[in-house]
């Protein structure tokens, strides 16, 4: 290798180096910046607008203008970026109907979790997506899951009662919130499955489930406000025609919307595991910056709590991606014409090759 292309190799790592640590930082500030906004908009004193359901069709109807104007874009411009074109039919709208409705659900009782508790016990309220996950695929798809997970899992509900109970003795429990948070953890588990039925509908493609999603969410959330009396609140809502209030709300309503494309950029140029443990990173992170921020003062076994949520998550991360490195080495294993025709070296330069 010449001296010339070990500077070019070099400067290519550094470049690559550079966009993964660019791509976490954006990931970790769009998403502890959302958390902190939508704090604020749904219990800050100076705003008090008891209207959580507005506040998330807003956010919805956000992500709804910026998707049909990115899509404007791509076809005038395609310079700048190609995005599939979009276009309403009736009959998709109704396919995804059924993973809207858990949408919404989701993202609900997510904003009324963070509503009634604070964002230092937001992580842990809401730390039990891992378990139903494992709970629904068992009981929906048949699928088993190791003793290894379970004990993870295990690990997870423990931290979470154990944080409950740190937060009552603390004075700061809220039952709504932890109700509300169990909830918003079941639907974010019901999301994921319903996502994986749904997307065939749209083709496979993320960009049109996003603008259906958010299109069906909007007509859901209008009903949902005239029972729940929020147009009320509004009408009586003494910030409605302030600026300030309207441009945090579409400030929450783009970080909604970029949270979703951060996501997926951070697993492209990392990887799903990597995803994962960076978003428990993240978890700790926003926790140790709330107590401070708040100045909250929690006990040991508060703290403990959570370090067996973030742990148990952690490890069950890594033992799923080790079981799915096994299968795939069985599978590429299989995959061999005969024993005549390939050698042992042959097969684990083949398994090296698809890892």
């Amino acid at each position: 290798m010449t001296l010339l292309s070990a500077v070019t190799a070099d400067r290519s790592l550094v470049a690559k180096y550079a966009e993964v640590v660019a791509v976490v930082a954006a990931y970790w500030l769009i998403s502890i910046s959302m958390v902190f906004i939508n704090k604020h908009l749904l219990s800050g004193a100076d705003i008090g607008l008891n209207a959580p359901l507005f506040v998330t069709f807003y956010q919805c109807l956000c992500a709804l203008a910026i998707t049909l104007v990115m899509s404007m874009l791509s076809r005038t411009n395609p310079s700048l970026f190609k995005l599939p074109a979009l276009s309403f039919r009736l009959t998709t709208a109704r396919q995804v109907l059924p993973l809207s409705v858990m949408f919404v659900l989701m993202i609900t009782f997510n904003n009324l979790c963070l509503k009634y508790v604070g964002v230092a016990f937001y992580f842990v309220g809401r730390s039990l997506t891992t378990v139903f996950n494992v709970a629904l695929t068992y009981v929906i798809l048949k699928q088993s899951t190791s003793v290894s997970a379970i004990t993870c899992c295990l690990v997870i509900i423990f931290g979470f009662f154990l944080g409950v109970d740190q937060e009552s003795t603390g004075g700061s429990l809220s039952i709504s919130g932890v109700v509300y948070g169990v909830l918003a953890s079941l639907f974010v588990s019901l999301n994921s499955i319903f996502t994986k039925d749904v997307l065939p509908a749209v083709n496979n493609s993320i960009w049109s489930l996003t603008f259906y999603n958010n299109l069906n969410a909007c007509l859901l959330f209008l009903p949902l406000m005239i029972v729940t009396g929020e147009f009320s609140e509004l009408a009586n809502f003494g910030h409605l025609w302030d600026v300030n209030f309207w441009n945090l709300m579409t400030l929450s309503g783009v970080f909604g919307f970029a949270i979703g494309y951060v996501t997926g950029l951070q697993i492209k140029v990392t990887s799903p595991l990597t995803h994962n443990i960076s978003g428990t990173a993240k978890a700790c992170a926003q926790t140790v910056l709330a107590t401070v921020w708040y100045s909250d003062h929690k006990s040991t076994l508060w703290w403990f709590s959570n370090l067996l949520v973030l742990f148990g998550s952690a490890a069950y991360t890594r033992i799923k991606q080790l079981e799915m490195k096994r299968l795939h080495e069985n599978q590429s294993v299989a995959t061999v014409p005969s024993v005549g025709t390939a050698t042992a070296a042959d097969k684990q330069k083949l398994i090296k090759s698809n890892v």
